[in-house]
């Protein structure tokens, strides 16, 4: 594996490349191909992905060799990295574009020690929608395997199983789609190319619904007994009383970024708010943009911000023309309101009516640094509060594990009251733990929240399922609330986001809990809010793909006897010296009709759970629908493999359609039908 290289010297030579080459035998004899863009790629042993403790988003573990014939591009990640993150839109960009011909994989190799653990790797996967398999790489033995040194990292595989090359960093879309594409047309033409799409088992089929999705940061405001929610997964905002009493919602729930009233306005996973007088400011934290909420006239406005991801240094000044680059939180002091933007480790402010954005503190370097303003550091700010004196204000560093301390105030300073800092070469990103101790003593484990109150700063210890207090006068650290381990107790959190305080009580996000905690400050004893009137929303409609019954195969009238239910049996004709493909099961779907047309809502079966072997797919077809006679329709497919690693797997489909008659006079309790016999050059194409 040490043979493996850099993307950018083999990209380098893709560009140069134009030859191209003969057809090799078995084709037209006059037939070209394109240039193969990396010749020299080397060939990925067996095995590549062991070492990996388990799989997740899909059902069961993926060996290189299953994707033959498939372009294969790996995501070596670890969730909490804003750059990582700032990758995956452009990881859905190119799964949609190249649905029939890539895969990805994501390799999780963890920063963090609660990011090893899988239950805490799901979540993630839930969390930012993720829909290609993950292997949880908790000892780093893939990256390893493959040089890698940075996260985030994409390695391409090409169809024949041979390693590319790979890229470090975000922001290399374009590269890679074109490469993609590169390789597409080259394996296409040599016939070493599989295009039938695979569908993964994944997470998101197990998730239940629940009145709120990741709920990332949360408001309460005590003069109007109103508790804001920022419900991040289902992409709006919850209002409701202290108590927990829905009074409003603000966002359909689907994704975007469209402005209106409550009804029709959209956001993308929106996390912290400020409220001045009647308007909640809200970080519309992966649209990069600051919306505005009118609480008088509910209306949804955009602040600032452009849509489009900013790079460091991309300040252009003009609220309305300046790239916002992930913001995660928002704090408001004396007619200012400051951002942490998470993307660039920096705190930016705007002056409330102001048509202006700028950069408050911080250097865009990723590091924990204190000192004046512009020559701060810091590593991913995720939270905010302001004091009492309304002169400074707290930060949650998240990839520093330490809390910060910023003036309001130009000229002013940074300082940091627990946590490390000033370390040499970016160490203090890699100083975390579990320490109540003081000031530099203090260990955290990526804080996302904190709320002032009475001289101290309570922390949200992310990553260590804790709150934690903080004295500012002397750095003080100790757990206030929380065991360490993840739980959905009265005293166990898990993942903790956001925290906000209101007469004399703690509000907690307990993010991967879905749920919202109310903690009393001075005896610590805490419940959970019962929301009431909260209900998830509505699932976006989908538009059924039906078969065309112009292709279905006739099959005689099947009498069986009357039953909830009959078997139907069929027999999947699987070519000789080929297998069934684990990563392509079997999929069915049963349909009543009329003639030739569908009846679409009395479909009597969607999506019907099938066992399979290797010879045969069995699954149950409900009766409560048919009565006397009626006309069935059974689409089905499965897709299939060579024994041999080289061979190009194949996807085989078929449509019936016949009468069914359910009778007390019949005995039959079984249907059985048939893949038609092809040979295996032929199947599926």
């Amino acid at each position: 594996m040490n043979r493996f290289t850099s993307f950018a010297c083999l990209f380098a030579a893709l560009l140069t490349c134009s030859a191209a080459v003969s057809q090799p035998s078995g084709k037209p004899p006059n037939a070209v191909i394109p240039p193969n863009p990396f010749p020299e790629a080397v060939s990925v042993p067996p095995g590549i992905f062991e070492g990996g403790t388990e799989w997740l988003n899909t059902s069961g573990p993926i060996d290189i060799k299953d994707l033959r014939g498939k372009v294969v591009l790996l995501d070596f990640w670890t969730y909490c990295c804003i750059n990582c993150i700032h990758v995956i839109p452009d990881l859905k960009y190119l799964e949609e574009k190249y649905k029939n011909e890539l895969v990805v994989i994501g390799v999780h190799s963890a920063k963090f020690d609660n990011e090893k653990l899988s239950a805490n790797i799901r979540d993630a996967i839930l969390r930012y929608e993720i829909k290609h398999p993950v292997v949880n790489d908790s000892e780093m033995v893939i990256w390893r395997k493959f040089g890698t040194r940075s996260w985030p990292t994409l390695a391409l595989i090409d169809p024949e199983g041979k390693f590319a090359g790979s890229q470090g960093g975000e922001g290399n879309r374009e590269l890679f789609d074109v490469v993609i594409s590169r390789l597409i047309e080259h394996h296409r033409a040599k016939g070493t190319l599989n295009e039938t799409p695979i569908e993964f088992e994944l997470e998101e089929g197990k998730a239940e619904p629940t009145p709120l999705r990741y709920p990332g940061k949360l408001l309460a405001d005590a003069a109007s007994n109103r508790l804001f929610i920022s419900d991040s997964n289902h992409n709006r905002i919850v209002i409701t009383d202290l108590n927990g009493l829905l009074l409003d919602v603000v966002g359909t729930g689907l994704i975007g970024k469209s402005d209106g009233d409550y009804s029709t306005a959209t956001f993308d996973h929106p996390q912290g708010m400020a409220l001045v007088d009647e308007t909640l400011y809200v970080a519309d934290t992966e649209n990069h943009l600051i919306r505005a909420v009118s609480l008088s006239t509910k209306l949804v406005s955009t602040l600032a911000g452009t849509g489009r991801q900013g790079r460091p240094g991309d300040v252009d000044g003009d609220i309305s023309k300046t790239n916002l680059n992930s913001p995660w939180d928002l704090c408001h002091a004396n007619g200012t309101l400051f951002i942490a933007m998470a993307g660039p480790h920096q705190i930016w402010s705007h002056k409330i009516g102001s048509s202006n954005i700028t950069i408050h503190a911080g250097n865009a370097r990723e590091d924990v640094i204190n000192g004046r303003l512009d020559l701060s550091a810091f590593a991913q700010p995720s939270g905010l509060s302001l004091d009492g004196t309304g002169q400074t204000f707290y930060v949650a560093d998240s990839e520093g594990s330490a809390i910060r301390q910023v003036s309001v105030g130009s000229p002013g300073k940074v300082a940091t009251i627990a946590g490390t800092s000033e370390l040499p070469r970016g160490q203090s990103l890699f100083a975390f733990g579990d320490v109540d101790g003081v000031g530099a003593d203090a260990r955290f484990q990526h804080p996302l929240g904190v709320a002032w109150h009475d001289g101290f700063v309570y922390v949200a210890d992310t990553y260590n399922h804790k709150i934690k207090k903080v004295e500012v006068a002397t750095g003080a650290t100790q757990t206030w609330l929380g065991t360490g381990k993840a739980g959905k107790s009265d005293t166990e959190l898990n993942e903790p986001s956001g925290l906000s305080i209101a007469e004399g009580k703690l509000y907690i996000a307990d993010t991967n809990n879905h749920r919202i905690l109310v903690a009393d400050l001075q005896t610590s004893q805490t419940s959970e809010i019962q929301l009431s009137g909260v209900t998830p929303p509505s699932p976006p409609k989908t538009t059924r793909i039906l078969p065309n019954m112009a292709n279905a195969t006739d099959v005689s009238e099947q009498k069986v006897a009357l039953n909830d239910s009959v078997t139907v049996t069929v027999d999947l004709a699987i070519p000789a010296d080929h297998k069934l493909n684990t990563l392509a099961p079997v999929s069915c779907r049963v349909f009543l009709i009329e003639g030739d047309q569908i009846l679409a809502d009395a479909a009597t079966a969607e999506g019907v759970e099938v066992t399979t072997n290797k010879t045969d797919g069995t699954f149950s077809l409900p009766l409560a629908k048919i009565s006397g006679t009626a006309t069935v329709a059974i689409e089905m497919s499965y897709g299939y493999c060579g024994i041999a690693d080289s061979d190009v797997c194949k996807l085989a489909n078929a449509l019936w359609k016949f009468s069914i008659v359910v009778s007390e006079d019949a005995t039959a309790s079984e249907i059985k039908l048939a893949f038609p016999q092809t040979d295996a050059a032929d199947a599926g194409n």
